[in-house]
């Protein structure tokens, strides 16, 4: 299985008057057809009304996470009525220098048809951790937390 993107910069008329600033600004065309409108984060020159790098991976792992969690929870039949996530992501320096997102916090808020004690939500949860392709890829000196709350 393989998965693509086109993703396409073009420099600026500006860019070209001032050679140490160029425009990040750039378009990610997904295999869906979907488009994005992307740019580095504003503390890092970019715009702040575009989607950036770390969002994108923040909202992937989320949602990769999400969706594991609702196909075990369907699997145990827990009928699940709404699953809302208000995640955020740090960055750090790893143990060689370098900047990478160093946490990841998941916050989803999970409405179920019927009572799920929190032992079971928290087995769920982790189960849903380890089995996510985009926690799998991350580096293994990223924090991740769960804060779980039906």
């Amino acid at each position: 299985m393989s998965f693509h993107i086109n993703l396409s910069w073009r420099a600026s008329d500006e860019s070209a008057n001032e050679p140490t600033q160029f425009c990040r600004d750039h378009q990610i065309s997904y295999g869906s057809g979907q488009q994005a409108q992307g740019s580095s984060a504003p503390e890092y020159n970019g715009s702040a009304d575009k989607i950036n790098p770390e969002e994108s991976l923040l909202a992937a792992l989320s949602s990769c996470h999400m969706l594991t969690f609702l196909t075990i929870a369907h699997l145990k039949r827990l009928p699940i009525i709404s699953y809302q996530d208000n995640a955020y992501a740090e960055l750090g320096k790893n143990s060689a220098g370098k900047i990478f997102v160093s946490k990841i916090v998941l916050s989803p808020k999970i409405e179920f048809a019927t009572e799920v004690e929190q032992q079971v939500l928290d087995k769920i949860h982790e189960k849903s951790h380890s089995n996510c392709f985009i926690a799998n890829s991350l580096s293994p000196e990223t924090v991740f937390e769960i804060s779980t709350n039906k």
